[in-house]
C-alpha cells in the first residue's frame, strides 16, 4: 500500500509521541491507535501501518536473540547482557536459545544486527572461499 508523505510524517509524530524517556510506553500506543480508529482520518489504514512498522521496528531492537550450541552458564549470559546493553546504550531483553546447528560459538540477533561467530558460520565461509 503507498502512503502519502504527509501519511508517513504523521506516523513518524505519533510514535515519537508515544515515547517517553527514550522508551515505548505500551498505554500510549493503545491510546493511539483507538483515536485513529475512532476518528478515521484521511489515509488512515496507511497511517496504521506505517505506525505499525515503527512500533515493530522499535520493540526488535529492544530484543537480543543469543542462540548457541550448547547451554551457556549464569556468568556467560550475564556478561553478555552487559556488554550488548553497554554497545546499545539501553537495556535489552535477551532470549537464549540452543542451536546444535551451530556446532560451536554463539550468534547474536539484536534488530536487524547480527553477530555471528559460530563454527557453522566460519566453516561456510571457508567453504565459500574455496569455491
Amino acid at each position: 500500500m503507498k502512503i502519502s508523505k504527509e501519511v508517513r510524517r504523521t506516523s513518524r509524530q505519533l510514535f515519537r509521541v508515544c515515547l517517553v524517556d527514550g522508551k515505548l510506553d505500551e498505554s500510549r500506543v493503545r491510546l493511539v491507535v483507538n483515536k485513529i480508529i475512532t476518528s478515521k482520518p484521511r489515509g488512515y489504514l496507511g497511517m496504521l501501518d506505517a505506525f505499525a512498522s515503527l512500533i515493530r521496528h522499535e520493540t526488535e531492537g529492544q530484543r537480543a536473540i543469543v542462540e548457541s550450541a550448547t547451554f551457556l552458564t549464569a556468568d556467560i549470559q550475564a556478561g553478555l547482557k552487559s556488554s550488548l546493553s553497554q554497545k546499545y546504550g539501553r537495556e535489552l531483553a535477551l532470549e537464549f536459545h540452543i542451536n546444535p546447528d551451530l556446532l560451536g560459538g554463539i550468534r547474536v540477533k539484536v534488530g536487524s544486527d547480527v553477530w555471528d561467530g559460530s563454527v557453522k558460520a566460519r566453516l561456510e565461509a571457508l567453504k565459500a572461499s574455496l569455491s
